[in-house]
């Protein structure tokens, strides 16, 4: 993986939150929809997957990721959708989608719903660990989905999924912990942890939740050969979970700039296929 050129290609689609690109006339473009846990994010991209622009909403409407909003999901997305179809001039009626590893096939359809029903056709549908491969480009090692509610874990030789797992922790614990350690609310739980200000109390609280985290993918790893853990996810935001990990599974330990961006980018590279 070449780390220097994921992070870059990352930035661009962070710019593009703020200061869209102009579109081509007649140019193609490829759409990823991420409903997470904690973020459901949109990402339009352009030929040779330049970045068009990016839409993020906080939304507490999938849990463990299964659907539990139906219509605060629909909602939100047609916001996003009509945002971006302001920006760029164009109407967005396609998109790719992704699920954790391991969702069974009525599960994933709660997610097609959500999108056909807010009026964009469903492309594709892939796991999460997959979606951020288009974008790392690994071919052997291990990638770490960590989102709000669950932590996927996938396994690649010569470029090849051999073994996926996924397990229901996630950014939304560490809220609950947050929450009960200062005895505030799940809301200003949320807050302190997505803070831009870095508060050094945070991790020691957190840290039990990180080793937790970090034990499922050591024991879901233990059998194979693997040399590198790759992590992706907004949870990865959190400074020193590397360390964790690194201490727990005994592998080294990559993680992008932006770590919460990589599945989204990965989905809308996969548009179509």
């Amino acid at each position: 993986m070449n780390l220097q050129k994921v992070n870059k290609e990352i930035r661009g689609v962070e710019k593009s939150i703020n200061k869209p690109n102009q579109l081509q006339k007649d140019e193609k473009v490829y759409v990823g929809v991420d409903l997470g846990t904690a973020y459901m994010v949109m990402v339009v991209l352009g030929e040779n997957y330049r970045p068009l622009a990016c839409e993020m909403e906080f939304a507490q409407v999938i849990k463990d990721g299964l659907v539990v909003d139906f219509i605060g999901a629909q909602q939100i997305l047609r916001r996003m959708k009509a945002s971006i179809e302001e920006k760029l001039g164009i109407s967005i009626n396609h998109a790719a989608i992704a699920v954790p590893p391991g969702t069974s096939e009525a599960d994933s359809k709660t997610h097609y719903y959500v999108v056909e029903g807010a009026g964009i056709s469903v492309s594709t549908i892939l796991d999460e660990p997959t979606a951020a491969n288009e974008v790392l480009n690994i071919e052997n090692g291990v990638i770490v989905d960590i989102g709000g509610g669950t932590t996927g874990i996938s396994i690649f030789k010569n470029s090849e999924v051999i073994y996926v797992y996924d397990e229901p922790t996630g950014g939304t614990h560490l809220s609950l912990v947050l929450a009960g350690n200062y005895k505030i609310s799940f809301e200003e739980a949320e807050e302190k942890k997505k803070s831009r200000k870095k508060d050094p109390s945070i991790f020691p609280v957190v840290r039990p939740v990180l080793e937790k985290m970090a034990t499922i993918v050591k024991n879901q790893i233990k059998n194979q050969e693997v040399e590198v853990i790759y992590l992706v996810g907004g949870t990865c935001m959190i400074e020193g979970i590397e360390e964790v990990f690194e201490t727990i599974c005994g592998v080294k330990v990559v993680k992008p700039k932006n770590p919460l961006l990589v599945t989204p980018v990965g989905i809308a590279k996969s548009d179509g296929r």
